[in-house]
């Protein structure tokens, strides 16, 4: 393939920009944390809720289930060093 000064020039330039674009998408990659779920719902829980969710809307429900996580929440111990789960381990 023959090419002019400016065509090589320009195809370089093109390369150059996605080597730096697949760089950051290097980066990126290896800056990614894998995401986690906070709670494992069962299926039956993870049904129920898909049908809420229709039903009410995702922003009801998620505003319901948070209120409800933090109420069980305050009702436990956090702070403690001698939880249940610090004995079992």
């Amino acid at each position: 393939m023959k090419l002019h000064t400016q065509e090589k020039q320009t195809l370089s330039d093109a390369i150059d920009k996605l080597n730096e674009g697949l760089d950051s998408f290097i980066q990126l990659y290896n800056d990614a944390e894998e995401d986690k779920p906070l709670i494992e719902f069962d299926d039956e829980a993870t049904t129920i809720i898909e049908r809420a969710k229709k039903i009410y809307g995702n922003e009801e429900i998620d505003q319901r289930m948070n209120k409800i996580v933090k109420e069980i929440l305050s009702l436990i111990p956090l702070n403690q060093k001698d939880s249940p789960q610090n004995e079992e381990e």
